[in-house]
């Protein structure tokens, strides 16, 4: 890697083959295109990128860093109010039932990229670096690390199903406009303050860069510059307003114009960042570019114990796909449960009393409810107390010290008794099977993994690379995020999610079997 001799010759079929194999066994290594990477570098007379931050988002020059800043696209939906979306049988809108005008504030979203690109400019000489090499070329290149977060709660708030060509539209028309808008941003800085102190050496390279972006931007497949891979341009008409693809169009010929006057402040201005963390603080149901993990989450209290929601999204996907309040009602109880035991089938406070329940006991077990993963886990020695098991129950001292005791069927109550009386007190976590809920809707609410012990969809391996794809012409950096594979991948699944992940020009993916 420094003096670029050879040092040692491998057979690629058998290091491919190890590759795949290790990605299956132990999901790393991590796959980055080098090739790829450096096609859409913007300074490459200052040397090759080499190498990534470990969640792969920030790729730039060694020694070098950015500051993050993530915006929560669902704080852009206006109101949460849009028209009735009516759909085909196919659960895809028709071609005249776009989203609304109204539904996603496109002024105040190119104000709040704007404005953080100024904000993280500003951070770049606030910054306190590990090295004084880092601060010393950070200062020279000035990258900057803008993103969102909640895109997957966007798609579902808005009744779009995240593996649909609609979902990918809207995902590459919004980080066209973020990227276009936070380049022209910079550009006008550079017209006020400087170019960044690398530019004059990189400004031919990185105005190619610019034009590739603005060009995918348009949407035609091929006509780009020293491109190794041509990207996966922005379709419009997947796009469900025709008002962002005229803003992302409006955003690249600005940020070009600007930048052949003035050069450009930031070698590198957007990435697509985890948001693990600052995404729970901006109360984001989903991270970065991810689609939901699951639809059901149990939230910890400050004061102890678990609170367990819907995500915040799916009332509002239910309404704008046209449900009732009360049919939305039935649908989210099957997910949720309604936490009390005392009308439920099997398994109800009628049924606990003729085994010897009093009503101090039915009062503690209603309390634990609420924040119970399965009602088994109220009905033991710890919540009832081992006096009650002995003497109430009439268990035997062994029944009530075995591990794995299951004091409901210990009692006298049947498998289907208590899994009925379980899935309407804690819920299915899922709403595939719900009451009233249309099959053409499911594809809607599909997550990452499979959703409580019931749930069978999830949303394939291609559907994650997909839309990567259709974010990364527009990302200036890359893109963190998880290949989510079902356990039971092969090891040529995990090469053909490297391979699609190659052929579809992103900068890298990371899977997780």
């Amino acid at each position: 890697r420094t003096t670029g001799k050879t040092t040692k010759k491998l057979k690629a079929r058998a290091l491919w083959d190890s590759i795949g194999h290790a990605a299956w066994a132990s999901a790393d290594p991590g796959i980055q295109f080098h090739t790829t990477i450096n096609d859409w570098h913007t300074c490459p007379k200052s040397g090759p990128i080499r190498a990534s931050n470990p969640c792969s988002e920030y790729m730039f020059l060694d020694d070098t860093a950015c500051n993050l800043a993530s915006l929560n696209l669902m704080l852009f939906r206006k109101g949460g109010q849009s028209a009735s979306v009516n759909r085909q049988s196919t659960g895809r809108p028709t071609a005249d039932t776009r989203l609304p005008t109204a539904e996603f504030d496109i002024e105040a979203y190119e104000h709040a990229i704007r404005l953080w690109t100024i904000a993280l400019e500003i951070s770049v000489l606030m910054a306190q670096f590990p090295s004084r090499q880092i601060a010393e070329l950070s200062y020279r290149f000035r990258t900057l690390g803008l993103g969102y977060a909640n895109i997957g709660g966007l798609l579902m708030a808005s009744g779009f199903a995240y593996d649909s060509a609609e979902a990918r539209g809207l995902c590459g028309a919004l980080t066209a406009i973020m990227t276009g808008v936070a380049f022209a941003t910079s550009a006008e800085m550079a017209s006020e303050i400087g170019a960044f102190e690398a530019y004059p050496d990189n400004a031919a390279d990185m105005l190619r860069v610019i034009r590739n972006h603005r060009r995918a931007a348009y949407g035609p497949k091929d006509g780009y510059e020293k491109l190794s891979i041509a990207p996966v341009p922005l379709d419009h008409a997947t796009v469900p307003d025709a008002r962002l693809t005229e803003a992302a169009r409006r955003a690249w010929d600005r940020a070009i114009e600007l930048g052949q006057s003035h050069g450009f402040r930031n070698a590198q201005s957007t990435v697509i960042a985890p948001t693990g963390t600052i995404g729970l603080v901006m109360d984001c149901d989903t991270t970065g570019i991810e689609p939901d993990f699951a639809l059901v989450k149990f939230k910890k209290l400050a004061g102890g114990g678990y609170f367990k929601i819907i995500n915040q999204t799916v009332p509002e996907a239910l309404r704008v796909l046209g449900y009732s309040l009360e049919e939305a009602k039935a649908i989210i109880d099957y997910a949720v449960g309604l936490a009390t035991l005392r009308t439920a089938p099997g398994v109800n406070h009628e049924s606990l009393r003729a085994k010897g329940f009093t009503e101090e006991k039915l009062k503690l077990v209603e309390s634990s409810l609420a924040s119970a993963f399965d009602i088994k886990f109220v009905f033991n020695r710890w919540t009832l107390g081992d006096d009650f098991l002995l003497k109430g129950l009439k268990l035997t001292a062994e029944q009530a010290a075995a591990p794995d005791l299951d004091l409901l069927a210990a009692i006298g109550f049947s498998k289907q008794d208590i899994e009925a009386a379980n899935q309407y007190c804690c819920g299915t976590m899922t709403l595939e099977g719900a009451p009233g809920l249309k099959e053409e809707h499911l594809p809607v609410f599909d997550c990452a993994n499979p959703c409580g012990r019931k749930g069978k969809r999830f949303l394939s391996v291609d559907s994650h690379i997909q839309m990567m794809a259709a974010a990364q012409p527009f990302i200036s950096g890359a893109i963190s995020k998880t290949i989510n594979m079902p356990n039971e991948a092969t090891v040529e699944d995990c090469k053909a999610s490297y391979m699609l992940s190659w052929r579809l020009a992103l900068k890298a993916n990371a899977l997780y079997r």
